[in-house]
């Protein structure tokens, strides 16, 4: 890999890391009452979408449907098979109880994920138009409504409908 293609991937990890940190910091501003903080975070969080999938397209990461979906079941695969395990084994051994419960309910989520693509890539063209739900507890995504998180046990309140503008 080129001095360039890493830099690239580093910014890109950066700038993706710093939309999510800004949304976060949003939430908090907009709990404490303070709503044009907010929007300035939610501002920010926006500009560094634009630079992460403009790094993202420069590295040439961003294929064809195809080859995204391709993408998105191999990330979602190695974190559910090898990266979590491993945190939730280092979590337990450091007596991280609550953050090794977070991470097995993350590890399940991810592996719904790697089965939605696996559903996508067997006939992209023919997915049935629902709506995806996610758990605003631990991330499950559901096609369709969900009264009971399968993973996290929450109710169907703790659920949001996923728009079509979501995360542009």
């Amino acid at each position: 890999m080129s001095k360039t293609q890493e830099n690239l991937m580093t910014a890109f990890a950066g700038e993706s890391q710093a939309n999510r940190k800004y949304l976060a910091f949003a939430k908090v501003a907009d709990k404490e009452g303070l709503p044009q903080v907010a929007k300035l975070f939610r501002a920010a969080a926006a500009a560094e979408t634009v630079h992460a999938h403009a790094h993202l397209k420069n590295a040439g990461k961003i294929g064809d449907t195809a080859a995204n979906l391709k993408s998105a079941l191999e990330g979602e695969t190695y974190e559910f098979t090898k990266m979590y395990p491993e945190m939730v084994k280092d979590a337990k051994a450091e007596g991280q109880d609550a953050v090794a419960k977070y991470m097995e309910y993350a590890n399940k989520v991810e592996e719904v994920h790697a089965n939605l693509y696996k559903k996508a890539i067997a006939n992209p063209s023919g997915l049935p138009a629902v709506d995806y739900y996610v758990c605003s507890v631990c991330g499950y995504t559901h096609e369709g409504p969900c009264d009971e998180c399968p993973v996290c046990r929450a109710k169907a309140a703790a659920f949001f409908k996923v728009g079509d503008d979501c995360c542009k």
